[in-house]
């Protein structure tokens, strides 16, 4: 059953796609300015917008007026510069973020609606994220290496436009899903800064332990959790000390083991795979620090090529090139490529420490690395790297609060997944009419 009073529609009749403005080079910065670049990395595979702490691009110099992106505009990638050429062509509706303004640069399309009486902004969103449009984007798409899309080549795809009651109607069924998935994104980073901010305040800032020297009761603690903190510190090589934590290195409190990548035109080791096999190219995508799947799988004769084997779910795992600080715990048995230290927590530190641990120490890790092409970090490197140990007793403590954390973590992960899956499921049979959206209303209310 096909749509009720549609018509067929180019998105050129409804929609003006503009280029962005070339912000110079010089204006580039790491830390964080009142301007915040757009560029194609903001945008994640399958549509909408990801922020990405600690790898944004800012800007500090003139900015033209024009090229100030406003909340809920709706933006695309013209430019993809991965070899999958995962983001190209796919849409975002910009995001308000306190304190910044986002800045519309030349490898990101702004999407003017011509006759918002005609069109609604969020049905052209999921237009814009569906297979057919994204098959004509590809298809049309110049570069060999860089590929790129055009104004033109956008405006120029064709489809069926229903009303706009419906338009709306279809919009509000997947916004539903989209808005739930956002708000577990939310509740995740308030979760993995409640983590950061336990390990920092027990582990690097000592405040139990100064609190207690200080003849204070350590704010916010148990009197039983406050008895596993000493009282004093002692010296150290590296400074004052808590007292009885011992100094150690990395490599002596885990198991550090890399990863190889089977021959890749050998059917035997790929076709029909089973085991999951990482690369940093998945962690790149995730948004949470738990990997659950990865975008291919190996075989039983693959797995056997791989000398650390198959890691058990709760390995640490750290990209150790190309680049360097992407860290996740398997959700998942997953074998690694040669891009990986995997921190296999089977001594005396739990995983969640580990993992804490690893991403405060991220500078030391990088100043470690060698390379001439790229920074790579070797395990030889890595398993020198000096780790306070605290006592037995505490590091349960902690893994205890820190993985009660990360399980709620996991959990809204593999329940976001689920969603967009549904999301995925319905998109094409609503834009087509197959699935009127009272029954996709049912099917959604019923996820949730």
């Amino acid at each position: 059953m096909g749509l009720q009073d549609s018509s067929p529609a180019a998105l050129g009749d409804l929609v003006k796609v503009k280029h962005g403005f070339a912000f110079k080079g010089e204006g580039f910065r790491s830390e964080e300015t009142p301007y915040l670049l757009l560029t194609p990395g903001n945008f994640a595979i399958g549509g909408g917008f990801q922020f990405r702490p600690g790898r944004e691009t800012y800007f500090a110099g003139e900015v033209p007026d024009e090229y100030i992106l406003s909340p809920g505009d709706l933006v695309v990638t013209m430019t993809d510069l991965s070899r999958e050429t995962d983001t190209l062509g796919y849409p975002a509706l910009v995001p308000a973020i306190e304190g910044l303004s986002l800045l519309h640069n030349q490898r990101i399309g702004r999407v003017s609606i011509i006759d918002e009486t005609v069109c609604e902004r969020r049905f052209l969103y999921y237009l814009m994220c569906s297979r057919e449009y994204r098959e004509e984007i590809l298809a049309s798409a110049t570069g060999s290496t860089v590929k790129h899309t055009a104004p033109s080549r956008i405006e120029a795809f064709k489809f069926e436009l229903p009303g706009l009651d419906e338009q709306r109607a279809i919009a509000r069924t997947l916004s539903a899903l989209d808005e739930k998935i956002a708000l577990n994104r939310r509740m995740n980073r308030t979760l993995e800064a409640l983590a950061q901010k336990l390990f920092k305040s027990w582990f690097v800032d000592f405040d139990p332990v100064v609190a207690k020297s200080q003849g204070r009761k350590p704010f916010g603690l148990s009197d039983e959790l406050a008895s596993l903190f000493p009282s004093e510190f002692e010296d150290a090589d590296q400074g004052p000390i808590p007292s009885g934590w011992g100094v150690s290195v990395i490599g002596q409190e885990a198991s550090i083991v890399g990863g190889s990548t089977p021959a890749t035109d050998e059917p035997e080791y790929w076709m029909d795979g089973r085991h999951c096999w990482v690369t940093p190219r998945d962690l790149s995508r995730l948004e949470d620090p738990v990997l659950l799947d990865t975008e291919r799988k190996i075989t039983d004769a693959g797995l056997a090529r791989i000398s650390s084997g198959l890691l058990p779910a709760g390995t640490v795992l750290l990209s150790s090139r190309a680049p360097i600080g992407y860290v996740a715990v398997a959700g998942v048995p997953t074998a690694i490529n040669q891009g990986f230290i995997a921190i296999q927590c089977d001594k005396s530190l739990p995983n969640q420490f580990v993992r804490q641990w690893v991403s405060e120490n991220m500078g030391e890790i990088e100043a470690r690395a060698g390379g001439t092409t790229f920074a790579e970090i070797s395990k030889s490197a890595f398993r020198p790297i000096p780790v306070l140990v605290p006592s037995t007793e505490l590091l349960v403590a902690f893994q205890a609060q820190a993985e009660t954390l990360f399980d709620r973590l996991s959990q809204n992960v593999k329940q976001s997944n689920a969603l967009a899956k549904l999301r995925d499921l319905l998109l094409p049979r609503l834009l087509s009419g197959e699935l009127r959206v009272p029954d996709a209303e049912r099917e959604v209310e019923a996820i949730l």
